[in-house]
Formats: structure tokens, sequence, C-alpha cells
């Protein structure tokens, strides 16, 4: 459902200035500390940010995907962390529940997603199975009217806070590749489930990524998402509408480091003059503009067809693809121009080149991306 324009372009105001007044000064705190303050979160869910894609009967705001996706490059000019606080609430953690899940399923938990009472966490990935997600190998043997999951997943977003997992599955040991895996809805307080210790990494200090293990855990029946066989399906329309989110927010990462530039650029002088009217310096921000505009054009376009109801698979690929390698590059630029305070962690600048290098990875590497779009093209031929 699509907002009136007045309303719309209300919400992406209240957006715009709690990350420019809010969240921008937080930005080295959160880092250092590695946690977003509490009282942030609360605000967060105050602005319905947990409920961003969540239908509007369930409490959500329900935004179509190309209100998301502005929305997105609103959040993305400030830390990346604090986006993915909610951000699994938004897309991967609900999304399979939104769009395959029963009356029950939705009116039990969509709510509290909503409201961000629920933290939901999407649990794919695997030691051995990421970018080969039909390889999974966590096992899910149906007993009367519960399953039986065992299994361990790698690398989950927000799995130190989620109450609701996402959980892919093998339920048909004898059908290797997709189409033996299942999706269901694991409850964190179940008997069996655990979370491993937060892992160390690159950047996005602040959001958490663990291991959850599941032994032994009894799923009620009625927690599967769609029929046996059914999870890859759920998977990858999940990602379809995840891989757009995230091109959104490269976008607006990318527009903060521009802005960044051209601030340091008109200040900082060598040679007698701002570094600004150095043509070379100008090259740089000539290109980092360019491609954040096609990053942005294309992104917004594939989100307007997503809401008309089109496949939109290869286009959403092809939109993570380019916005993630061009948010990479923008931010090698930012590091160029800003020179050695580029590289020292005064400006934040460093920080940001280690936080984007994440969205080349998760949701699809660029790699798989590639692949899913050489696929698409094959599939509908010339």
């Amino acid at each position: 459902m699509a907002l009136d324009p007045e309303t719309r372009d209300q919400l992406i105001d209240t957006v715009r200035r709690f990350v420019s007044e809010r969240l921008r000064p937080l930005e080295a705190q959160v880092a250092e500390d590695d946690a977003i303050p509490e009282a942030v979160i609360e605000e967060m869910k105050g602005l319905g940010l947990f409920g961003l894609s969540i239908p509007e009967e369930f409490g959500g705001l329900d935004l179509s995907m190309e209100e998301e996706c502005l929305v997105g490059m609103e959040l993305g000019r400030t830390s990346p962390a604090f986006r993915s606080s909610f951000g699994t609430n938004v897309g991967i953690g609900s999304q399979g529940l939104v769009m395959f899940g029963t009356d029950e399923q939705k009116a039990r938990y969509l709510p509290g997603i909503a409201s961000g009472e629920i933290v939901t966490s999407f649990a794919l990935t695997e030691p051995e199975a990421g970018s080969d997600s039909a390889n999974v190998q966590a096992r899910a043997v149906r007993e009367g009217d519960h399953y039986v999951l065992n299994g361990t997943k790698r690398y989950i977003t927000n799995a130190d806070r989620a109450d609701l997992f996402t959980v892919m599955a093998r339920t048909d040991p004898d059908r290797k590749g997709a189409g033996g895996v299942s999706a269901f809805l694991v409850e964190r307080k179940l008997p069996g489930v655990s979370v491993g210790k937060p892992e160390k990494k690159m950047g996005q200090q602040g959001a958490k990524i663990c291991d959850v293990i599941f032994d032994n855990v009894r799923v009620p029946v009625e927690n599967r998402l769609g029929d046996e066989g059914q999870g890859f399906k759920v998977a990858m329309q999940v990602l379809d509408r995840g891989r757009l989110h995230i091109s959104a927010v490269c976008v607006g990462v990318a527009e903060r480091l521009i802005a960044d530039c051209i601030a340091y650029a008109a200040e900082r002088e060598q040679f007698g003059q701002p570094i600004a009217q150095f043509q070379l310096i100008q090259a740089m921000l000539a290109d980092s503009k360019t491609e954040s505009l096609a990053a942005k054009a294309l992104t917004l376009d594939v989100a307007r067809k997503r809401d008309a109801g089109q496949n939109v698979t290869m286009e959403a690929a092809a939109a993570k693809l380019f916005a993630s390698e061009m948010v990479g590059r923008v931010a090698d630029r930012a590091v160029q121009i800003f020179g050695g305070a580029g590289y020292v962690s005064d400006h934040g600048i460093e920080r940001f080149y280690r936080d984007v290098r994440i969205f080349r990875i998760y949701e699809g590497t660029s790699q798989i991306q590639q692949v899913v779009i050489a696929r698409e093209m094959l599939k509908r031929g010339a």
C-alpha cells in the first residue's frame, strides 16, 4: 500500500531529522562501545522503524517497496549499524511471514514485530551453506505434530537479540538441493535453541552476528512457513525485497560520503587553494556522484516495478550488484580525497570504508548476483 504524497514526505522528513540530529552524533560512540544505546532503540520503535514493511492491520506502516527504498536512503546517511538494528524486522526476518504466513501465524507474530517487541532473524547461512543456499544441512524431522530441528546457522544478524528466527532446514533428506528444504518460525525460548557469542567483525560495530544452534528443538507443525519443500521459494522471494532495501541503503551511504567529501575538499587547502579546485579531486567527486545517481535511479525503477507486481528477480540482483559495488568505490575515493585524515578515525571515513564492505557479501555476494542476473537473462531469452 502506498502512502499519500504528503504523508510520505512527512515520514521521510522525520527520518531525515532523526538521522541528522539523533543518530549521527552517536556514530563514534556506537563504534567504540559496539552497542546501540537502548534509548535510541526505543526511539526507533516509537517512529515505527521496526514495522516499515509490516501490513497496517498488524500495526505496521505497510510501505510500498519504493517508499521503503526512499526511507532506506535516508537511513544510509548514518552508520549502517543503526539500520541493521531493525533491518531484519523490516526485511529478511519478517517478509517470509508476511508473504507466506497463515492468518494465525501473522496474527500471532506480526503485531510484535511491527512494534519492535519481537526482534526477528533470518537463519539460512550455515558452515557449509552460504552462497550455495540450497546445500542446507540443518535437519527437521517430523514426529507427530512437531518437527525435531537440529543444526547450526552461522553469521546470523541480530541473533543476539532475536526472539523469532525464520529457519531454513532440510525436511526431505533424500531430495538433494532446494526441493528438500522447508522454512520454519522458531521461537528463541524453545528448549534446545542457543546463540553463540557475537563475532568480531571488520565493520558495522553495534550490529551483531552470531551462530545459532538448534539441538533437538521441537517446533510445532503449525510454525512451518508454507508447504514442505517451499523453503527455498520463501528465501528467494524474501531476498528479492532485501536486495532492493540494501541497494537503497548503499545509495544513502554514498550520498553521505559525497557530501562529506565536498565539505572537506572546500575547506582543506594545499598549494594555496582548496583541494576542491583541483581537477583530479573534481574527477573523483564527479565519478562518485554519477555512479550514485545511476544506482538511485536503478533502485527506484526496480522498486516501482516490484510494486506493480512484476517479477524483478533479475533487476533486484542487478541493483544490489551495482549499488554495493558503487558504494565501495565511493568509500575508497572518500579515503583518497581526505588523504591522511581519511585513514585515521577523526572523521569517520575509515569507519564507513570498513562498514560498506559487507554490502558486497550479504544478501548474496556480488558473484551470486552475477549468476542470478545471467540465469534470469537466459531464462527470459532474447
